[in-house]
């Protein structure tokens, strides 16, 4: 069965790999064989459950025995009958491609070739166009600014961003603007399996203006002397458009002579790390397109259906601000739906049928294939390995923040993630989420300081795509929303269920779920699924389950696949003792429930990684838990155990852990408590704690953090801390660790001595420092030699009078700041000197101030903000 299954794995990727030229036929037969890789994969997860690590204990006695073994036969009888049957559908399946000739089919491309979606872009009437201004000059600007030698230089612009939001549309125009200012110009076209010689023959015609005798003969190396020759003094302007990868770039670029003639390069792609390798090492040259704002999506829509903003019905007014809110601003969206609604009536029971279409029976529509056909073209771009990663986001609800450590989890669970050579899972996992990142397919949402993106949301029209996908592949099926009319018979692989939407929904009795992998519930319903039907899971993820009642988790026991199991739920207080039979489980996040203490059963859970809690109370013999890798939030109080911060230390491939410390100095065993915790925090130190967060409020205290960590944890990269407690000084082991790149610390009183510490560490990016009061009466220095790396920089002191003073090339790396003004104390600190800033915070602090001292300091803030090189954007609080 594992050989038939390894096989079935290799046929379906390769068919995955040519999935946009399948026909019918070979896609239903398709969808055939990947059904049966589930069900064996399933037998072959019964049988090793059931059978393969069931063995007895010798010290049973002989009834025993004889009652497992007869159980035992009863199983294998069973498994038996499970095999026979799926050998006997594998034998159907390959007579059935015999019979239908699929060989002959399924790996040949289509003869006939699509109409190329760009022509459309290339020949649009410049009168129809609207939004392309500003982003047009700002092209301009970044292609002519320069003087002297610097401008003679060739110089290359990329214009990056999803499909569908018009970089081919927005290159024209800035083409047809500047052509006239060059001596030969060219403009092509790549795809995705670019036909590199032909390429490389248009731009020559393009430039020389002229046909070459018997070019089609010539080979790549001859075809691009003669453009090098050609191109040698000459100014020329070139546009390379919908780049898909850095070999197909690569070999262009060969062609493209860098001349000193003040010769311009734009090239466009919806893949982050291609645009910047275009421009290389001028990152500052990538353009990153932007959706149309809400008064530009509004013009297109309305110019593209009535021609002008003047004719159009006050009435439907309303419902196109909610047609447009799904387009989201993406040029292709909006000219699809505007094709659609130009060809019915209107009024606005039509145009809110058209709405409430979008995404379902609107796909028919063949305006909106086309569209389709767009944005496939980057999912079919994907590797095999992303893809499953990408249809795996169809769960989720349309405009849900996706947390990326949850989904990477789940990836992980559903055995999407492949490791080799003892990789980290969850490392790769985050590096296929950076990738659809890189590749325009999903959009951020959360942006740390150090670029890495913590949420992101998927785009309405990507998020139909999978869908349609997801369905005609039997990827997932959906109940409630949108797509309840659009359910599949038969076995549901993985289940989304949106009560959100339809509170009433309910699985249809021809579904059937007992084979089920995921199970996603979003929202409450009294028709939610047994878990007693759905014992092959590998992931449970319940959320915002208000009413949901505590019993519904009673089979819990069952889920013996389970490896993900996720619980927002605030009415939920407890969980069986029977949890720690669920061995596979690696993933328990109860963050939203109100839970507060665990089972005793929690330490037999040898696979678990990550546990998440709110103030849990540190459950016995957490040692056990060897696998774990991230603990938060603990709470330590009077109820604790002073053995179980001892077995802390024992969690050596911890990586992140979070505390809250709530124990006064009075209590009877307070030290025996914190001599506990610094024996384990020394061990995570010297083994693999990389995120410590330690909340204290008042009266508790943590000063035995200041000078007993020895030795220091070398691979901290971060420490936080809560708002309430302050240490008296800096802790010593903060100024050896070089790894450190996040910091949040309280700190009362702050002296020059805390700054010159802090900004002496080699790696840190973000510093959030707090205090009430500073040692001194005048500011605090912040010079050229200090916090060298730092991006990201909040300062809150409530002291009248106090402030940083920025020296000239202080904090050169700095984007953004957050620091606190005494509205009585003036504006002399010197921040004009920060040349990086983007963004600046600023708190204004008006005790004992007029409103013009506030008003006077605002408008001083702002113009100095206006002389700074990137133009911060600037928020402003009042206190």
């Amino acid at each position: 069965m594992k050989d038939e299954l390894s096989s079935m794995n290799a046929l379906l990727q390769r068919l995955a790999e040519v999935d946009s030229d399948l026909d019918v036929q070979t896609k239903e037969w398709r969808r055939q064989v990947q059904e049966m890789s589930y069900d064996i994969e399933d037998c072959i997860d019964d049988f090793m459950h059931r059978i393969g690590h069931n063995g007895m204990a010798d010290s049973a006695g002989l009834v025993n025995k004889v009652v497992q073994q007869l159980k035992s036969l009863r199983v294998r009888h069973q498994i038996a009958s499970q095999i026979q049957d799926l050998k006997a559908r594998v034998e159907d399946a390959s007579k059935r491609r015999m019979r239908y000739k699929l060989d002959e089919s399924a790996f040949q491309s289509r003869t006939t070739a699509a109409i190329d979606p760009r022509l459309l872009s290339l020949y649009a009437d410049p009168e129809g166009l609207v939004g392309v201004g500003k982003p047009r000059d700002d092209i301009v600007q970044l292609l002519m600014q320069g003087e002297g030698a610097s401008a003679q230089q060739l110089k290359v612009v990329s214009v990056v961003g999803p499909g569908g939001l018009g970089k081919t549309t927005l290159v024209n125009e800035v083409y047809r603007r500047l052509e006239s200012q060059f001596q030969c110009r060219a403009f092509v076209s790549l795809s995705q399996q670019p036909d590199v010689k032909k390429i490389l023959r248009n731009i020559l015609c393009q430039v020389s203006q002229q046909e070459h005798d018997n070019m089609e003969i010539w080979d790549e190396e001859k075809i691009i002397n003669a453009i090098r020759d050609f191109l040698q003094r000459k100014r020329y302007l070139i546009v390379i458009d919908d780049i898909w990868s850095n070999q197909a770039w690569r070999t262009v670029k060969c062609a493209l002579y860098a001349n000193d003639c003040g010769s311009r390069i734009m090239t466009t792609t919806r893949i982050v790390s291609i645009a910047k390798s275009c421009c290389s090492p001028h990152h500052d040259l990538v353009y990153e397109i932007t959706p149309l704002s809400a008064d530009n999506a509004k013009q297109l829509l309305v110019k593209r259906i009535f021609g002008s903003e003047d004719t159009f019905p006050p009435h439907l007014e309303e419902i196109s601000f909610k047609i447009l809110e799904k387009c989201k601003g993406v040029p292709l969206a909006i000219v699809t739906i505007a094709s659609v609604l130009a060809n019915k009536a209107n009024t606005k029971e039509e145009w809110d049928s058209i709405h409430n279409s979008i995404g379902s029976t609107l796909e028919k529509d063949p305006d909106v294939e086309e569209m389709r056909r767009i944005l496939s073209l980057s999912y079919d771009d994907l590797p095999q390995h992303l893809k499953t990663c990408l249809l795996y986001l169809s769960i989720f609800p349309e405009d849900y923040e996706i947390d990326r450590d949850q989904v990477v989890r789940r990836w992980i669970a559903e055995g999407f993630i492949n490791t080799e050579g003892g990789q980290d899972l969850e490392e790769i996992g985050q590096r296929h989420f950076n990738d659809l990142i890189n590749r325009s397919m999903i959009q951020p949402v959360k942006i740390q300081y150090d670029g890495r993106v913590d949420s992101c949301r998927v785009h309405d029209m990507i998020l139909d795509l999978l869908i349609s996908k997801s369905i005609e592949e039997n990827f997932a099926t959906f109940i409630g929303g949108k797509n309840q009319k659009r359910l599949l018979h038969g076995k549901a692989r993985r289940l989304s269920l949106n009560y959100y939407f339809h509170e009433h929904a309910m699985i249809p009795s021809t579904t059937i779920i007992s084979q089920c992998r995921s199970l996603s519930i979003f929202g409450y319903s009294e028709y939610m699924p047994s878990l007693s039907n759905c014992r092959a899971l590998r992931v449970l993820d319940i959320e915002n389950g208000e009413e949901m009642e505590q019993n519904y988790f009673e089979h819990i026991r069952m889920l013996l696949q389970l490896k993900y199991l996720r619980l927002n739920l605030r009415s939920i207080t407890s969980l069986p003792e029977q949890l720690g039979e669920l061995q596979n489980l690696r993933t328990l996040d109860l963050g939203g429930t109100k839970i507060k203490k665990l089972p005793k059963s929690i330490v037999q859970l040898q696979n678990l990684t990550c546990l998440r809690v709110n103030n849990l109370e540190l459950p016995e013999e957490i040692g056990n838990l060897h696998a774990l890798q991230e603990l938060c939030v603990i709470k330590i109080n009077q109820n604790s155990s002073a053995s179980s911060l001892l077995g802390l230390g024992n969690l050596t491939r911890l990586r992140t852990l979070w505390l809250r410390w709530c124990l006064v100095n009075t209590h009877p065993e307070s030290k025996a408590f914190v001599d506990n915790l610094l024996s384990s925090l020394r061990k995570l130190g010297r083994a693999n704690l990389r995120y410590l967060y330690i909340q204290s409020y008042y009266g508790y205290s943590i000063d035995f953090l200041l000078d007993s960590w020895f030795p220091t944890p070398h691979l901290l990269q971060t420490f936080g801390m809560g708002m309430e407690y302050h240490f008296p000084r800096i802790p010593f082991w903060i100024a050896s660790l070089d790894n450190l790149t996040c910091l949040d610390i309280n700190v009362d009183p702050v002296e020059q001595k805390a700054l010159d510490v802090l900004g002496n560490l080699p790696s840190l990016l973000y510093l959030w420092l707090t205090s009430k009061a500073t040692a001194l009466k005048e500011r605090l220095i912040i010079s050229s030699s200090m916090f060298i790396c730092l991006k990201e920089f909040h300062f809150t002191c409530w002291s009248s009078g106090v402030g940083l003073m920025f020296e000239a090339g202080a904090m050169i790396k700095l984007e953004k700041l957050g620091i606190y003004f005494d509205a009585g104390a003036g504006l002399y600190f010197g921040f004009q000197h920060l040349s990086s800033l983007k963004h600046l915070v600023a708190e204004i602090i008006c005790s004992s101030v007029t409103v013009q001292e506030v008003q006077a300091l605002e408008e001083a803030i702002r113009s100095v903000v206006d002389l700074l090189p990137n133009h911060p954007t600037l928020e402003v609080r009042i206190w």
